[in-house]
C-alpha cells in the first residue's frame, strides 16, 4: 500500500503549530506518532521534520533506529522532495552507515534506476522492517512514474521494474486496470502519457512587419 496522508490528530496539530514544538519533552509524543505512522501505512511529513528539529536541538535525545524510520517513510513519497527536506535536518548523522545506505536507496529510485534499486534493496531490508508495507508503497511510487512515462511497455521490462512476477505481478497489473496482451503491457492513456501536439508560435514584432512589408514594396 502506499503511504497515505491522513488527518492529523489534534494534539499533533496543536503542538506542530504552537512553541511546544521546540519542547524537549515532547521528542517522545513525536516518536510515539512516527510509531503509529510506521505501523498503519499513514505519513505525516510535517510532524517527521518536527521531531527531526527537536533531535537537532537536543541531539543527546537522538535515537538513530527513529531517524532510519523517518527516511524510509519518506522515500515512500518519492519523487516529492520529502527525503531530502529530511536530510537537511541530519547533516551530523550524514556519515551513519545506515543513512548512506538509505540515501543510496532515494537515489537510485529517484533516478528510475528501479531493478538497480530492488538488487541493492535486498542487501538493506533490515532497515525498511518497522516500516510495514514498505516494498508495496514503492511499488505503488514505480508505478504512478510508469502511468506517466509509457502507454504500453515490455512485460518482462516491467516485472523488473516492481520485482514482481507471476499471479502476483497479474494481480498487480489487474488492479491498476493495466492490460496484459502478448509480450506488452498496456496502460491506458491519461494526461501525463498521452501524446500531445507541440506549436511552434514564432513572436514578431510590428516594426519587424513593417520592414518585411517595405522590402517587399521596393522589391
Amino acid at each position: 500500500m502506499a503511504a497515505v496522508h491522513v488527518d492529523r490528530p489534534t494534539p499533533i496539530q496543536s503542538l506542530i503549530d504552537s512553541v511546544e514544538r521546540y519542547n524537549p519533552d515532547n521528542v517522545q509524543v513525536l516518536e510515539d506518532y512516527l510509531a503509529t505512522q510506521c505501523k498503519n501505512g499513514q505519513y505525516d511529513l510535517q510532524a517527521n521534520l518536527a521531531l527531526l528539529k527537536l533531535y537537532q536541538f537536543n541531539p543527546q535525545s537522538a535515537k538513530e533506529s527513529v531517524i532510519v524510520n523517518v527516511l524510509v517513510k519518506s522515500m515512500t513519497a518519492v519523487p516529492a522532495p520529502d527525503f531530502n527536506l529530511c536530510m537537511y535536518l541530519l547533516a551530523e548523522y550524514a556519515g551513519s552507515e545506515s543513512i548512506q545506505n538509505l540515501v543510496s536507496l532515494q537515489q537510485l529510485l529517484e533516478q528510475s534506476r528501479y531493478v538497480q534499486f530492488w538488487s541493492t534493496y535486498a542487501s538493506h531490508k533490515a532497515l525498511t522492517a518497522n516500516v510495514a508495507g514498505f516494498e508495496e508503497a514503492i511499488r505503488e511510487v514505480i508505478a504512478k512514474i510508469v502511468a506517466m512515462s509509457y502507454q504500453a511497455i515490455k512485460t518482462t521490462e516491467l516485472q523488473a521494474y516492481l520485482a514482481l512476477n507471476g499471479d502476483a505481478f497479474n494481480q498487480f497489473c489487474a488492479q491498476k486496470n493495466w492490460e496484459i496482451k502478448d509480450s506488452s503491457v498496456l496502460i491506458p492513456i491519461n494526461k501525463d502519457n498521452e501524446a500531445k501536439t507541440v506549436v511552434v508560435r514564432e513572436n514578431i514584432k510590428f516594426e519587424q512587419l513593417t520592414k518585411v512589408i517595405g522590402y517587399s514594396n521596393e522589391m
